[in-house]
């Protein structure tokens, strides 16, 4: 009887610890957007949701909205623009502003929410619409979040339209070609504001 026991209390110790690793493992996916956006240099976008914390300084701790005009506002630092910056030029920025009224200000900014790096699908796909990338996805990926093409569409002249300042290219993508393996180049990396047009 006492060998069973030992037996189900090991069982049971075995099962608790395989359930700890589980939660560890899920809790570092849910990390891993947030902290691959850091590592790779991410460019902070309108829409994004930052945190940012001074050690020390509970009153300096909040998450704070990049406006539409690419800035966002932080108590004693004012105004910042985060356009083309990314977390470590942003972090760099707030500290030599706070450095002002805090001596050795210990700033810590993470991105909390990428709702700024979106791209769009249209046109003959199942689910268009818009979509948020972390960081970026290339055309064959987006196709595949917008639930693949319907049977009408005209896969060999689907366009990728990009804004540059006022004027817009259109680059076109042969959907035949690139899933034979052929002329990979025109499967190119989107960046946010593409629009993928699938007529």
């Amino acid at each position: 009887m006492e060998l069973r026991w030992s037996g189900f209390v090991g069982l049971k110790k075995e099962m608790w610890m395989f359930v700890r690793q589980l939660f560890a493992a899920l809790v570092l996916m849910l990390a891993l957007p947030t902290v691959h956006a850091q590592q790779s240099g991410y460019i902070v976008k309108p829409g994004d949701v930052l945190e940012i914390s001074v050690w020390k300084e509970p009153d300096l701790q909040r998450q704070v909205l990049v406006r539409p005009d690419g800035a966002f506002s932080f108590p004693l630092v004012g105004q910042v623009d985060a356009r083309g910056k990314t977390v470590t030029d942003l972090n760099k920025t707030v500290s030599e502003r706070l450095s002002r009224y805090i001596a050795d200000a210990v700033v810590t900014i993470s991105i909390q929410q990428i709702n700024g790096n979106k791209i769009y699908v249209l046109g003959q796909v199942n689910k268009p619409g818009e979509f948020i990338v972390n960081p970026s996805v290339n055309v064959m990926q987006a196709l595949s979040m917008a639930g693949g093409m319907t049977p009408f569409a005209a896969s060999n002249d689907i366009m990728v339209l990009r804004g540059q300042g006022k004027s817009q290219t259109a680059t076109p993508f042969r959907y035949a070609d690139v899933v034979r393996g052929r002329n990979l180049e025109q499967n190119i990396e989107l960046v946010a504001g593409d629009i993928v047009v699938v007529p």
